[in-house]
């Protein structure tokens, strides 16, 4: 009986240094002879900067690694380009700018066996190019939420920037990610849908990604624009209606009076809440037609 075959998909946007090492990673990963795996890197620049990167890796590389362009700066049609390209019984999704141990597909490969799920998710944590700002580590910007492995998890902690997914949940789907979240967002509405239809993701903490952090993502103005952005996509999932309107209503005054005590109190709380009234700011905004944030992504 033949292994099953495992495809990571990467999409990336002018990260050709960090994608480079991330393809040299997946290289070098365990499968223990369970699986065998291949890649897909979807450049979602039009202008395909991650072409010679690709190139260069596959020259020398026995790992097969197909690359293609999504010329719409879109992270929803990315993705869907990306599972489109695909091969192989499982889609794993990981991000151009984390990096995997050795042993992260097998991790999330013998955990969904072990559990059985549609989809086993793992953590992701920073690492900081540079010693950061101690208001920046104390605040936990980039800290993100564990669970105890063998959790089901909802859709509100789902996400594609370290998962595995078993092929079936893209079966018949042309656009598996909706392009009205081309800005983020698109992930948890992707479990949102997959859920409802009676899928189960569990989480598994030993499947550890690691997020690097370049100087630029600490900047007080980059966390804020994302807040904002954020905030503005919230807005597209079902049930953020009204009612999440009136909740952000109430609670940027409160948030604001509060401002002047925080910064007596520390600036990683200050700037912590600071980029909680921006995702409501962005959030009353978007709901009052008013863009303030052009950008597709808010990349470094």
């Amino acid at each position: 009986m033949n292994p099953e075959h495992i495809c990571v998909c990467i999409c990336t946007f002018k990260r050709a240094p960090l994608l480079a090492n991330l393809l040299a990673e997946l290289e070098a990963q365990e499968s223990s002879g369970l699986f065998t795996h291949s890649a897909v890197v979807i450049d979602n620049d039009a202008e395909g900067s991650a072409r010679e990167t690709v190139d260069k890796f596959v020259r020398r590389s026995n790992m097969t690694v197909v690359y293609d362009v999504e010329p719409e700066q879109n992270i929803s049609l990315a993705r869907n380009r990306a599972v489109r390209d695909s091969t192989g019984d499982y889609i794993a999704f990981f991000d151009d700018d984390q990096s995997p141990g050795r042993d992260w597909l097998h991790t999330l490969y013998t955990a969904q066996k072990e559990f059985q799920a549609d989809g086993i998710l793992g953590p992701v944590k920073p690492v900081y190019d540079e010693d950061p700002p101690r208001w920046v580590v104390k605040g936990g910007f980039y800290e993100r939420p564990t669970h105890a492995t063998g959790m089901v998890i909802g859709w509100r902690n789902g996400r594609t920037g370290n998962v595995l997914l078993k092929r079936e949940l893209f079966a018949g789907d042309p656009q598996p990610f909706d392009p009205m979240f081309g800005s983020g967002g698109e992930d948890q509405d992707f479990f949102r849908r997959m859920i409802g239809k009676g899928y189960r993701f569990v989480w598994c903490n030993e499947a550890v990604g690691y997020e690097h952090i370049p100087p630029l993502r600490w900047r007080r103005g980059f966390l804020l624009r994302r807040a904002l952005l954020r905030g503005k996509m919230s807005l597209r999932h079902p049930g953020m209606g009204m009612k999440s309107i009136l909740v952000s209503l109430t609670a940027m005054p409160v948030y604001l009076a509060l401002l002047p005590l925080l910064a007596i109190m520390g600036h990683h709380l200050f700037m912590r809440y600071l980029v909680k009234i921006c995702d409501h700011l962005g959030r009353i905004l978007t709901a009052a037609r008013i863009n303030v944030i052009q950008e597709k992504y808010v990349v470094e």
